[in-house]
């Protein structure tokens, strides 16, 4: 009876504590992520106040974080939206890949860490953050910009690439070897194809199947077969993740709209959970000595991503301006980065303390470059002489006003206030 008082008051202060970090998070206008990053190292092993009793409990609650996190994602998107953005978005998804995983993987193998340790921080380098992103977008009043399709198509093609690369990272950390590693890709490449084919055929008779007008039993039948498909695809060496995944992008139509309200809150509160305990799962002691490389690969990485959506957008037409504030609003990692230096933490630990640092920096520069950098490149092209690139009014690089909005595969985002101005 002591051991469940204990844990009741332990996880209860955390939730109440991640309550009020999130509430002074968005008075200040900040990513609440880091500053759960930060909760969880105080209350971990080696930091000011270690919790015991709650730890395993908190353990179960971040792994269905990472599920709801991977569903409430695949429920942003419909199959069809996924395969457009497939066609019309592969080149700029694959110079993101080697531009942004390769400074990772170079990172980890000079460390020592081996190729295990290379794949899991190249993953961690790659995926920019959907949700800071999105949120930065809107708060900066950019809905309506034309280089924004270019930036959400961007992030698209990452969340689609992570039914791929994790379960060939669970493979490599679970030591299967090459053939198994194979196997785990080929399984994956499948069911992915597999679930796509189904929600672009079926979509409607699988929806139907899970709707319901009531909400709690809309919510039961979602959750339930949500975390029963993880449960097997983590059998399978496929990753819960992804199967969490698969299911959103099964589900279409009301279903999906029904179910992302009804789980929006639930997700939330878990992926706070999750936050704190990869805090908690790394020791605070250890980061100081990995605060240079952290550092170091931050500052190559927003480089990179900066040079990522200024070739997107010029693929898109889209002018000097516009290319310069889509590189700088790619730069945030945040969720994903975490979610796959979780799963590398208990083959490799070292991966913790410099994935932590590393986005923990990322996720408080991002907003700042989103705002700053096309600006910045301004001001240097006129003290260069050049006076930089001003396209007229009517220019593609405009924001879209009150012509034709613009649109991106899979795009849930909120519709612009009103018309915004057309020019910069």
């Amino acid at each position: 009876m002591h051991d469940t008082t204990a844990l009741l008051v332990e996880f209860g202060s955390v939730i109440l504590g991640l309550g009020i970090i999130g509430r002074f998070a968005g008075r200040i206008g900040l990513s609440s992520i880091p500053l759960y990053l930060l909760a969880g190292l105080a209350f971990g092993e080696g930091g000011l106040l270690p919790l015991g009793a709650s730890e395993e409990f908190t353990a179960v609650g971040a792994e269905i974080g990472v599920i709801l996190l991977l569903l409430l994602l695949g429920l942003e998107y419909s199959a069809s939206e996924l395969v457009t953005s497939l066609k019309t978005q592969y080149p700029s998804g694959a110079v993101d890949f080697v531009l942004n995983a390769t400074p990772g993987a170079v990172a980890a193998l000079l460390l020592g860490w081996g190729p295990v340790g290379a794949v899991a921080l190249a993953g961690v380098t790659w995926i920019s953050s959907s949700g800071v992103i999105a949120k930065v977008l809107a708060d900066l009043g950019r809905l309506g910009n034309r280089e924004t399709p270019v930036i959400l198509g961007v992030l698209v093609i990452e969340d689609l690439s992570m039914a791929v690369y994790l379960p060939l990272l669970t493979a490599m950390l679970a030591g299967v070897g090459f053939a198994g590693g194979s196997i785990a890709l080929l399984v994956a490449l499948g069911t992915v194809g597999f679930v796509l084919y189904l929600a672009l055929r079926h979509g409607r008779l699988i929806s139907r199947a899970v709707s319901s007008d009531n909400p709690e039993l809309l919510l039961l039948v979602v959750l339930g077969l949500t975390v029963l498909v993880a449960g097997v695809a983590q059998q399978l060496q496929v990753s819960a993740a992804v199967g969490a995944f698969l299911v959103g992008i099964a589900l279409s139509g009301e279903v999906a709209e029904g179910a992302r309200k009804l789980l929006t809150p639930l997700r939330d509160l878990f992926a706070a959970v999750f936050f704190v305990f990869f805090g908690l799962s790394t020791n605070p002691a250890e980061i100081p000595p990995v605060l240079l490389p952290a550092a170091l690969l931050a500052v190559v990485t927003v480089f990179t991503k900066i040079a990522t959506g200024w070739y997107a957008a010029r693929r898109a037409g889209i002018g000097s301006r516009g290319r310069w504030r889509a590189g700088g609003t790619l730069v945030a990692r945040g969720e994903f980065s975490i979610v796959i230096a979780g799963l590398a933490v208990a083959t490799e630990p070292r991966i913790g303390p410099i994935a932590t640092a590393y986005v923990l920096i990322l996720v408080i520069v991002g907003p700042l470059t989103a705002r700053w950098t096309q600006p910045i490149v301004e001001k240097i092209q006129e003290w260069r002489g050049n006076g930089g690139d001003k396209p007229a009014p009517s220019s593609v690089d405009s924001k879209s006003g009150s012509g034709s909005p613009a649109t991106v595969p899979g795009a849930r985002l909120p519709a612009p206030q009103e018309e915004l101005a057309q020019t910069d």
